[in-house]
């Protein structure tokens, strides 16, 4: 019982229920704890998303090898293009798509919050794209200059951020989560549209299945290779992503899924799947966009401007190849531009959370699928 209790998603998903539950009965007093409570606890993850870019960024950057800088680069590019298609994808979808929902717009029946019993600002020390552009440019100094002992300093600081992602955020998130949800079932504002979440839950799992599909197509192409030969060995490698929802955990699965392929070089396959479950994350940059629609629609009325959301992919991209490898790891990245870009406030920051995480196995498995497919173009690359 007490290892079902550990586990992530049994606690959001405790924290969702409880959440709606209480809400309802929520008296103003403990309605102004709720609110301090999801204000303080939202300062700490914000506080600590910097941190993460820097951490994450810096090291894996510092990790690439300069002698094989042409494939590396290659690997980035496609790595990078392959997320950005998707969320472009998935914003046509979402145009097209979330406007016919049933999402109730009537916000004149909802309850109003009174103001919070306190409050305890915790800015962070720089901003995200601060966090971003000085991880790009720490990274490639220790690449270009090979300092080794600022590397090691920088492997030690991405090891603390990940120790207080695991000890700090990861906790924390099902009593930010628990507050979120009961705010919002006090307003009554969440119980219309479950339906409508469920909805969206599979129009995305079918749209990664469409993406996987347009990945190998293309890869059959510039290899000239069948890319059957490859797609046929992952539906172990998929299936353990979807159970354990983490790439790390999925990799001995992945490599042997490729070492299977006979149009695969063990010796590119070998570099580029370990490579590739840290920086392809396009099932997952598709999951967070048609979410990120969704919930602007429901608890904002209406769905980001083109303009807007392109300006959104373009940077959710590049906060992907250095999105830390645990559960939800994209949106936690990504929780600056969700703010500054998007303008997302607690509400819509806990909603994505809480969606994201629960559904994040299929989005980690169609990432880690789709590793074959860029792995294939990796491989025909090599032989120029």
């Amino acid at each position: 019982m007490k290892k079902f209790l550990n586990n992530t998603i049994i606690r959001l998903l405790l924290g969702v229920i409880i959440g709606l539950l209480i809400g309802p009965y929520l008296t103003e007093g403990l309605l102004q704890v709720v609110l301090s409570t999801r204000h303080i606890l939202g300062q700490i993850i914000l506080f600590l998303v910097p941190l993460i870019i820097l951490g994450f960024v810096v090291s894996s950057i510092a990790k690439l090898d300069k002698k094989h800088t042409g494939v590396i680069g290659f690997a980035i590019v496609i790595a990078y293009m392959s997320s950005v298609g998707a969320g472009f994808f998935s914003s046509a979808l979402g145009y097209n798509i979330i406007p016919y929902l049933e999402v109730e717009k009537d916000v004149e029946t909802l309850k109003e919050l009174p103001e919070m019993l306190f409050k305890l600002n915790i800015p962070p020390v720089f901003g995200v794209m601060t966090s971003l552009t000085l991880a790009l440019m720490i990274g490639i100094g220790i690449l270009w200059t090979g300092s080794k002992p600022l590397e090691r300093a920088f492997d030690s600081f991405k090891e603390i951020v990940l120790l207080l992602v695991n000890k700090l955020l990861i906790p924390l998130l099902p009593f930010y989560i628990l507050a979120n949800f009961a705010l919002l079932s006090y307003e009554g504002s969440i119980q219309s549209q479950l339906p409508v979440f469920l909805t969206v839950l599979g129009v995305v799992i079918v749209a990664h299945f469409v993406w996987l599909g347009f990945l190998y197509t293309i890869a059959g192409i510039y290899s000239k290779k069948n890319p059957w030969e490859v797609i046929k060995h992952y539906p172990q490698a998929y299936l353990t992503a979807v159970g354990t929802m983490s790439s790390a955990a999925s990799l001995g699965m992945a490599l042997s899924s490729a070492h299977k392929s006979k149009v695969l070089k063990p010796e590119i396959s070998n570099f580029t799947i370990p490579f590739f479950s840290n920086i392809h994350l396009c099932g997952s940059v598709l999951t967070e966009v048609f979410f990120v629609m969704t919930v602007s629609q429901v608890l904002y009325g209406s769905i980001p401007t083109v303009e807007t959301m392109v300006l959104f992919i373009i940077l959710l991209g590049i906060f992907a190849i250095g999105a830390p490898g645990v559960p939800g790891g994209t949106v936690m990245a990504s929780l600056g531009i969700i703010t500054s870009v998007l303008g997302f406030d607690d509400a819509g920051i806990a909603l994505i959370l809480t969606i994201f995480a629960l559904q994040d196995s299929f989005g980690t498995a169609c990432n880690i699928a789709g590793d074959g497919a860029l792995s294939l173009m990796v491989t025909k690359y090599s032989e120029k």
